[in-house]
């Protein structure tokens, strides 16, 4: 029966399933170009003809972005999108190119430096979130102190009913990341304006793109005024101690991100996390699951849950991994994953290939008759992730009988039935167990080992 249990149905992407609702995509070019007159009424220029490019006399700034025309105190200058980034990203590693491996051509232990677009981004001391404005004049707009009457624009949020707080809260509220709706006249505009204040970090980076600013005047500019911006007190600070400490190197080795004003970022994205994180596998130390509870998993950031509505978590018996081990080591199991992943004598496999083994010939613990049990072994396509992985799973319908009674003496019993009730199933089978081991992977790619069995089989893996 339909998933009738997940708490965020409405958010929830599935896959596989036939019953999804048809999307009107965009088909062709006519579906989303629009006619001169619409976009002058509903468009935004990202460069007005009120500003030009030109050298600044401010000292090692460079080029400067200028006035050409009165623009009146409150005006928008110039509206921008904005990437968002966390640090890492502006981060240079060293790299080696020949490296075989994709794992090696990145040494991220060697810190060479940051990207230059760093100095170009926004942000929060307290914030793990950069706003890069990509505007084609945005980036030329240097520092002005405000206290010494050289800023004369400051950042703003695009204001409720402007052409940019509708563009971008359309863009922002798409359900979908590969491209947009044709729906823009019918969004019910002002219901999710600036919708990215309220989101985490995280999910704000997941909508790069489409989210916006405002560069706005701070009083009359006029014709031939530098447009200056406040880069905040770090930044000078930061700027000062490079000039006055650095003198025989370039300004272009300067690195250090544009401050934003008192109250820009809001509280939710200050002093947050931006690692992904599993709310319920987080500290199962203090907060363990019950033996058979089944609930959904969801993002530590905002309780949402991960791509799929059927990834859960099931509790498990206390001492359930140590004792599916102990059975592991004492059938084989454990010393025949030595030997392939070792690759001795005898056990190395080739790339997809596979092989059957007694591995309870290799231990002391076995009984006579339990040695003769059969295992295969398969080296999953090692040459095409470069990786070692080695499926290992009975061979014999002896050792599939003794794998699935270990498995039912260590508790997967009482996880199996918590599914099973969960999703109101008459039965459930455990047909098939297999170890996962590996020492190395390069390479490595999310996939779906089960589908078409109308969403009733599952992976449990533990």
């Amino acid at each position: 029966r339909k998933n009738d249990f997940h708490p965020w149905k409405e958010d929830v992407t599935d896959n596989g399933d036939d019953n999804d609702e048809e999307v009107d995509h965009p088909k062709t070019l006519d579906d989303i170009t629009k006619s001169l007159p619409w976009l002058d009424q509903n468009g935004i220029c990202l460069s007005y003809g009120k500003l030009r490019v030109d050298n600044s006399p401010i000292p090692y700034a460079g080029r400067g972005v200028f006035a050409t025309t009165h623009i009146r105190e409150g005006e928008v200058v110039l509206p921008s999108p904005l990437i968002a980034m966390r640090e890492e990203d502006f981060t240079i590693y060293k790299s080696d190119h020949t490296q075989e491996l994709v794992k090696k051509t990145i040494d991220k232990s060697i810190v060479i430096g940051k990207e230059l677009l760093f100095n170009y981004a926004f942000a929060h001391p307290e914030s793990p979130l950069y706003l890069v404005p990509t505007a084609p004049l945005a980036n030329f707009i240097n520092h002005g102190n405000r206290l010494r009457e050289g800023a004369n624009v400051q950042i703003r949020w695009p204001e409720v009913g402007s052409n940019t707080a509708k563009l971008f809260e359309w863009a922002y509220n798409q359900k979908h990341g590969d491209h947009f709706d044709n729906d823009f006249e019918n969004h019910p505009f002002g219901s999710h304006h600036n919708a990215w204040l309220e989101d985490h970090p995280i999910d704000v980076m997941e909508r790069s793109g489409k989210l916006a600013l405002e560069y706005v005047a701070l009083r009359d500019i006029h014709a031939g005024d530098e447009i200056l911006i406040d880069y905040g007190t770090l930044w000078e600070e930061a700027w000062v101690e490079f000039r006055d400490g650095h003198h025989h190197a370039r300004p272009g080795y300067f690195r250090h991100a544009i401050g934003v004003p008192v109250g820009f970022y809001p509280e939710n994205w200050r002093n947050v996390n931006d690692r992904y994180e599993i709310a319920e596998i987080q500290d199962l130390e203090n907060k363990p699951l019950k033996t058979g509870e089944v609930v959904p998993l969801t993002w530590a950031h905002n309780g949402k849950p991960l791509g799929s509505k059927y990834a859960y978590v099931v509790g498990l018996e206390k001492g359930f991994s140590d004792k599916f081990l102990e059975y592991s080591e004492k059938r084989g199991v454990i010393e025949l994953y030595r030997r392939l992943l070792t690759e001795q004598e005898g056990y190395h496999l080739a790339s997809d290939a596979f092989d059957v083994y007694n591995p309870g010939t290799f231990t002391n613990n076995t009984s006579e008759a339990d040695k003769p049990m059969e295992f295969f072994a398969h080296r999953y396509k090692s040459a095409k992730y470069k990786f070692n992985m080695h499926f290992v799973a009975a061979w014999d319908e002896l050792a599939r009988k003794d794998l699935l009674k270990a498995l039912g003496d260590a508790g997967l019993d009482i996880a199996i039935k918590g599914i099973g009730e969960r999703f109101g199933y008459d039965n459930m089978t455990c047909f098939h167990g297999s170890y996962m081991g590996l020492s190395h992977c390069d390479k490595s790619k999310m996939h779906s080992d089960i589908y078409a069995t109308d969403n009733k089989s599952w992976n449990i893996v533990f």
